[in-house]
């Protein structure tokens, strides 16, 4: 980094530091009543509809900047949305276990209604990896607030059962994408929520989870690696930029060696240009742009690295997307990797989301892990 760009930094401090405030103001105005976090509040495809897994992203950021209250509601509508599935995760585990597992279309969705329905339009909707995320942001929540777990503990426990019993199906991933496959970043997902209730559970559930955590890093060692790092899928030679998720904030490969500091390097070497993130190599979404979140992801991995200044850098360039407005987007056309799959998006679901939560989410988070977002004291 050269010192003026050095410069340019500490200018942007403030500016920065301003934007994760109204970040967070931002998210606390949209929360719903129920405790859903939006994933957009205008965009066609998103209204009306909440993520596991973007809201368990959402809700840690929102933990990290000490919105303790809007983290909670979030786990709480979580909680009530898996408390209602109690007979379905039943029989979801019943079967797997006889060895008659229930097709994709009769496991858990990854998207619901603020209301904790299911959607009634058709969706790419079985997806793992939200609920690892959620195991993961509520134990760290309530690590970080000295919190009782208890709170959510059934609903915990139905979604490690849920996870033992499911987690080597293929599935779409994070991009509702190749649901033939075993994700890389679906599997570390599910890892870090496992790991991180484990000492949570009852000595059955815990015992279980220890080998199937066993069996996940087993798995990712023996089939979802390729030179050296991390791999898209189990099989690929590619790199996808939600595996940045592993090494921070899931932390589920360290970020300063082995596999998670060669997945790093490998993901800003193939997906980061000036700084903005692409999510793999053949993205067409809306003409394969860059999306602030991952740049955050990238900062986060780089600060948990120790290297404070390409961190920053990164929440710098994600707080260049922002608009006039003050909302972050989902990605930018800056340097789209595929331009003529652009106006396809655009006529079929209208502009690129803008807010989207999760983008002001990740720039809270990495706000916080690099001391540019003082911490709300309630």
């Amino acid at each position: 980094m050269t010192e003026a760009t050095r410069g340019q930094l500490r200018a942007d401090l403030a500016t920065m530091s301003r934007l994760a405030e109204t970040s967070v103001e931002l998210i606390l105005r949209l929360q719903d009543p129920s405790g859903a976090y939006p994933a957009s509040p205008t965009f066609s495809a998103y209204t009306g509809y909440s993520w596991f897994r973007d809201g368990a992203f959402i809700a840690d950021g929102m933990s990290a900047a000490g919105a303790v209250d809007s983290a909670s509601r979030f786990f709480d509508w979580c909680a009530g949305i898996l408390h209602d599935r109690k007979a379905t995760i039943g029989e979801i585990v019943a079967r797997a276990a006889a060895g008659d597992p229930v097709p994709d279309t009769a496991m858990l969705p990854t998207r619901f209604t603020f209301a904790g329905t299911d959607g009634d339009d058709d969706w790419w909707d079985f997806q793992l990896d939200g609920y690892g995320t959620w195991l993961w942001a509520v134990a760290e929540h309530a690590e970080r607030h000295a919190l009782d777990l208890a709170r959510w503990q059934q609903a915990i426990d139905l979604t490690v059962d849920y996870l033992l019993s499911s987690w080597q199906r293929p599935c779409f991933d994070w991009w509702e994408e190749n649901a033939d496959r075993v994700h890389v970043s679906t599997l570390g997902c599910i890892a870090a929520g496992l790991a991180a209730v484990a000492h949570r559970v009852d000595a059955d559930r815990g015992l279980a989870i220890e080998t199937v955590l066993a069996a996940i890093r087993h798995t990712i060692a023996d089939r979802g690696t390729t030179d050296g790092h991390l791999a898209k899928w189990l099989g690929s030679t590619e790199v996808d930029a939600s595996l940045l998720s592993t090494v921070a904030p899931l932390a589920v490969f360290p970020a300063t060696e082995g596999l998670g500091a060669a997945t790093v390097r490998a993901v800003d070497a193939a997906l980061a240009v000036n700084r903005g993130v692409h999510r793999y190599a053949a993205d067409t979404f809306f003409g394969g742009g860059q999306w602030p979140l991952l740049s955050c992801f990238l900062g986060l991995a780089y600060a948990a690295g120790g290297d404070r200044e390409s961190a920053l850098d990164q929440l710098s360039w994600a707080a260049s997307t922002v608009d006039v407005a003050g909302n972050l987007p989902e990605q930018v056309a800056w340097d789209l990797l595929d331009r003529s799959r652009q106006q396809e998006w655009i006529d079929r679901w209208g502009p690129v989301a803008r807010p989207l939560l999760w983008s002001h989410a990740m720039f809270i988070r990495l706000a916080v892990e690099v001391d540019v977002l003082k911490v709300l004291s309630s």
